[in-house]
């Protein structure tokens, strides 16, 4: 039994919606950001960066969404959501998994959380390079997919689509959302028809975005 330390829409969305897909029992933990609660000393003890998700696997707790994809991935290979190790694809996965986190996570966390540049609110300036630096991985994305889709790793489905269509998500109210693309477009209304997503969006209790 897993226990995913969540809260609806943020970066926990991606490991949630891969326990859904895997099937595996878990038990979620609301953190209330509210209410603080990701900095509250409890909290802090799991997860001392103060963030989720934090995944406790066999009584240890785990953070890091990229990460916490692949131990699910390993754990569970009869879901098929990681090549095997040795297969090229395996390294195609483990690309586009850092990819996606430095380039969108790290990003988007700077878009949401001026506090974390030294301000209150972007300057006009560093809004707009935070802008570009979205859209551009989205150009990119968008290319990939329209050439070798439908997923990242073309035919197959895998850790990394999860991660990705979290981080569209969140994208849904910026200038220019990533459903602009019509690649990503695509890619997203396939991926919102699964039942683990609308499963996830019922259970999180989110109606933005749904599909």
């Amino acid at each position: 039994m897993y226990t995913l330390y969540y809260s609806p829409g943020t970066a926990s969305l991606a490991v949630h919606l891969a326990l859904l897909e895997i099937g595996a029992p878990y038990r979620l933990e609301l953190v209330d950001f509210d209410r603080q609660a990701q900095r509250s000393a409890e909290y802090l003890r799991l997860n001392p960066q103060g963030r989720v998700p934090t995944l406790v696997i066999d009584g240890k707790a785990h953070g890091e969404v990229a990460a916490l994809l692949l131990m699910l991935a390993d754990r569970h290979p009869e879901s098929r959501l990681a090549p095997r190790v040795g297969d090229a694809q395996r390294n195609d996965l483990y690309q586009w998994l850092a990819y996606v986190s430095f380039t969108l996570g790290a990003t988007f966390r700077n878009w949401f959380y001026p506090r974390d540049l030294g301000s209150a609110e972007h300057p006009d300036a560093v809004k707009g390079a935070l802008r570009t630096r979205i859209e551009t991985a989205w150009d990119g994305i968008n290319a990939h997919l329209g050439e070798g889709g439908p997923y990242l790793l073309g035919d197959t489905l895998s850790m990394a689509d999860l991660q990705l269509l979290m981080y569209m998500r969140w994208s849904r109210n910026m200038p220019k959302p990533a459903l602009h693309w019509h690649a990503l477009a695509s890619f997203a209304k396939h991926m919102r028809t699964r039942p683990s997503w609308q499963k996830l969006c019922d259970l999180e209790g989110l109606t933005e975005w749904r599909g």
